[in-house]
This record gives structure tokens, sequence and C-alpha cells, in this order.
């Protein structure tokens, strides 16, 4: 394998290899005619260990040493004088600034070294490490921090890589977006299930107008509120407006949030008769408010009664939850 096929086999620059190549001889063992570089199966399993540990915040010196050890070989590098590299001295500051040059190739900026490795292993389409990252990432900081810090920086810079450059990063935004969607879900289950539950109350309902699917913002809403113990209806994508309209009055939801990525699916008539809806025995009958989340929708001064806006996932939990606080047992009557 040449460094350009090894490069983007692992979402790292040829400079980057080359670099690691020259500071800690992690080079290609043979080299063709002396003078062509290439990668055996075993050089890619000692750079892609290499890539794992930095990706995790691990010195570049430091993840050097452990990929070598662990059985994968340790060889001197060619230097323009022949010999062995010089020795490594490590300060403070490289470990962040390598890092940072150890990139995936998309415009991340500054973010954490869980984004960047995450990012890095969607571009070389590696799946279990996708998901071992994405793991790692909700069990450290829990869904809110992984969402907001790790999996939604990843995303956009796919989605910028893509529509900036004109190169072929869709799969890697499918790949991206189905395992961070599996990885929400999973945690949402495993919160409602095996969770620490607040006393019995009315869901809040997530849910997106008819021709939206965009659902990995709400997916994250789903966990986070899971977490904190609330009850959760999640209706997914795409609900016609009688649908949900149908829903509500069935299940009589303490609140209503509508996701909209774009202004064509910001439906506002709908989102009134949501709004506007009443279900209960009569003499007692009550309605859900409807929070609008995302950035399709209009100002809330262009809503009406009921309507409520979010401006962040953190707006969206504490008014859900602040619903469902008052329709739990023994709350005052709203």
């Amino acid at each position: 394998m040449t460094t350009g096929q090894l490069a983007r086999l692992l979402g790292v620059s040829p400079t980057t290899l080359r670099s690691w190549d020259r500071r800690y001889g992690l080079g290609p063992a043979v080299r063709a005619n002396g003078r062509h570089r290439r990668w055996s199966p075993e050089d890619v399993a000692m750079m892609r260990e290499m890539c794992r540990l930095t990706a995790t915040g691990v010195s570049p010196a430091e993840a050097a040493r452990v990929a070598q050890r662990q059985g994968l070989r340790a060889h001197p590098a060619e230097t323009p004088g022949g010999g062995t590299p010089p020795a490594v001295q490590e300060d403070a500051a490289q470990p962040v600034a390598r890092a940072e040059q150890a990139g995936s190739g998309l415009p991340l900026g500054r973010v954490r070294l869980e984004c960047r490795g995450l990012a890095r292993a969607a571009v070389r389409m590696d799946g279990l490490e996708v998901q071992q990252r994405l793991r790692e990432a909700v069990a450290a900081h829990g869904p809110a921090v992984a969402w907001e810090e790790v999996m939604a920086p990843a995303l956009r810079a796919v989605g910028r890589k893509w529509q900036s450059s004109g190169e072929r990063y869709v799969e890697v935004e499918h790949l991206l977006s189905w395992h961070i969607s599996a990885t929400l879900r999973h945690r949402y289950v495993e919160s409602a299930t095996h969770g620490e539950r607040h006393p019995p109350a009315l869901p809040v309902m997530l849910s997106c107008p008819a021709g939206e699917y965009h659902t990995l913002p709400f997916e994250a809403l789903a966990a986070v509120l899971a977490d904190g113990g609330l009850t959760v209806l999640m209706l997914g994508c795409s609900v016609p407006a009688d649908a949900l309209m149908s829903t509500v009055q069935r299940v009589a939801p303490a609140g209503v949030a509508l996701w909209s990525q774009t202004r064509p699916t910001a439906d506002l008539r709908m989102a009134r008769r949501v709004a506007a809806a009443r279900w209960g025995v009569r003499g007692a009958r009550s309605g859900s408010p409807v929070l609008l989340c995302g950035p399709g929708w209009r100002s809330p001064t262009d809503g009406g009664a009921g309507l409520l806006q979010a401006e962040s996932l953190g707006d969206a939990v504490r008014v859900l939850t602040e619903l469902q606080r008052r329709c739990a047992p023994g709350a005052p009557v709203r």
C-alpha cells in the first residue's frame, strides 16, 4: 500500500504519516528499491493503533511506543544520514497540537479529541470504531454533551466537506448518521427501561411534521429526557397532521415538541391546531403546549397561544421537564 492509500484509509494526511515516521520511527519496514515507501498489513495495523491512541488524547510519542510494543513491531526509520531517528522530546503543548495535525481531513476546527477520533474513524469507513467512539463518548459525558460536542460537530463537518469540495463524502455522512442514531436509541431504551423513573406522569411527545426526515436532534433529545427520568413518546419523522392530532387527543401529552430543520417543513398552521386541541372529560378539559424546535421555525412572536420555542437542546430539556412536572400526581392543576 502506498503512503497516499494508507492516508486515505486512516483519514490522516500523508504529511502526518511522514512526520510520524521521521519522529517516532513508524515507517514501513520494507521499502521497494530502497526508496519507495510501501506499507505491509503489519505496518497498517500499527498505524491504525497509532491513530486510535492519539484520538483518545494519548500523546503521539507515547502512542508510538505503545503501538510498537503491542507485537506490531518496532523498526528504525530511515533518516537522510541513515540510522535511527533522534530521541523524542515532548513538551506540554505538543500533544494537543499534534492531535490536531493528525486530523480527519474534515473542517472540524477546535473540537474535543473524541470528536476528532470519531471523524477519523468515519472517514476511513471503520464502522466498528465509529460505534466504539460513540459508546465511549456517551458513557463518559452523557447523551447531551456527547451530542452537542462530539456527534453534531462531526456531522456538520462532514456536511460542509461534501457541499464545499464536491468530494464523495455522502457515504461518510450516512455511516456516521446511522451509528449515531443507533447509539442514541440504545441509550434511550436503556434509560427508559432501567433508569430511575419520576412519578408516573403524562408523557412528553416528540414528532417531526410531514416532510421532515431529520430526526437525529430529537433522538438526542429523547435520550437526554429519558436519562433524566422523563416519560417520552417519540413518533419520529414525517408524521401527517391528522395522525399527530389524533395521537395528541388519545395520549393527552404533557407537551408536544415539533422539530423542523428547514422552513418548508415548519407548518405553523398545524402547530397552532395541535396547541388548540383539547382533551379530557367535559368540565375539566385541557390542552398540550407545543414547543417549536429547530432552525426551520419562525420567531415565537409569529406563533400564538400555546406555542413555545426552544433555542437549544438545553432549552428543550428545561421546558419539557417543567411541563411534565406540572402533570405529575399531586402537582397543582394547570
